[in-house]
C-alpha cells in the first residue's frame, strides 16, 4: 500500500540551508527484494527492478481491505512486507526520510467508517515498536481517512526527522523492512460499508543533503 521514498543520509553534518537529492552513491544498490503478506500472497505481486539497482516498483492485485455487516473480520485489515538487501557503500549510513504514495486504487468509505494506512520500518534484527519522534529501532507512519466519501483515490506523504530515525550501520551492508498495512474500520457505523485498495508501490532510493541532522 505504501509507496516510501527511502533516502541516505551522509554521515557528517552537511553546511546547507536546505535539503537536496541527487543519485545515489557508487556502491550503493538493492541486491535483493523479497514481499510476503496477506495483501501479497505468492503469485498476486510483482515487481521490476530498475536498471541502475536504486528503485522498485510493486504492482499487486489482492492488497485491498474491506468492512461491512457480512465481511468477515480477517478481510478487514491487509499487509505486506517488502524486505530489501542493500549494499552501501564505505562512509555512508541510510535511513527513511518520508514515505509518500499516489494510489493507483481506489476506496470508497460510508458516514463512520474510517480507512487508515500505515508504514514501519526497520533493519532486519531490529524489531522493537517505535514512533518517528525519538531514536528508535523502528519507525511507523499513518494515514487515516474518514466517510463519508463516495470514491476517490488519494495521495500522502508522511515525513520522518532523520535525527531521530533508525539508521543502517555505516559502511556496511543491510537488510531494510518497511511492513506496510491498510484497513477498514466501521466502529463508528456498524452498518456501514468502507473498501481501500492499493494497486502499486514505487520505492526509490536517492541521496540527500541537509544541515538539519547530524550523522
Amino acid at each position: 500500500m505504501i509507496l516510501a521514498l527511502i533516502v541516505l543520509a551522509i554521515t557528517f553534518q552537511v553546511a546547507t540551508s536546505a535539503p537536496t537529492t541527487t543519485s545515489p552513491p557508487a556502491g550503493f544498490s538493492i541486491t535483493s527484494f523479497g514481499l510476503n503478506g496477506s495483501g501479497c500472497p505468492p503469485g498476486s505481486a510483482s515487481y521490476v527492478l530498475s536498471s541502475d539497482k536504486s528503485a522498485v516498483n510493486v504492482t499487486y492485485s489482492q492488497y485491498y481491505a474491506e468492512v461491512g455487516p457480512t465481511i468477515p473480520i480477517d478481510q478487514n485489515r491487509k499487509n505486506c512486507q517488502l524486505t530489501f538487501g542493500i549494499s552501501v557503500p564505505a562512509g555512508f549510513s541510510f535511513g527513511v526520510a518520508s514515505t509518500s504514495s499516489t494510489k493507483h486504487g481506489f476506496y470508497f468509505l460510508d458516514s463512520g467508517v474510517t480507512a487508515s494506512q500505515q508504514a514501519l520500518y526497520y533493519f532486519q534484527g531490529s524489531g522493537k515498536q517505535a514512533t518517528n519522534t525519538e531514536p528508535c529501532d523502528s519507525v511507523t507512519a499513518q494515514n487515516n481517512i474518514s466517510g463519508p466519501v463516495a470514491g476517490a483515490t488519494y495521495s500522502y506523504t508522511a515525513p520522518f526527522n532523520l535525527a531521530f530515525s533508525n539508521m543502517s550501520p555505516c559502511g556496511a551492508s543491510s537488510v531494510l523492512n518497511i511492513d506496510t498495512s491498510i484497513r477498514a474500520n466501521n466502529d463508528g457505523n456498524p452498518k456501514g460499508e468502507g473498501f481501500i485498495a492499493n494497486d502499486s508501490s514505487d520505492v526509490s532510493f536517492s541521496q540527500w543533503f541537509g544541515s538539519s541532522a547530524i550523522y
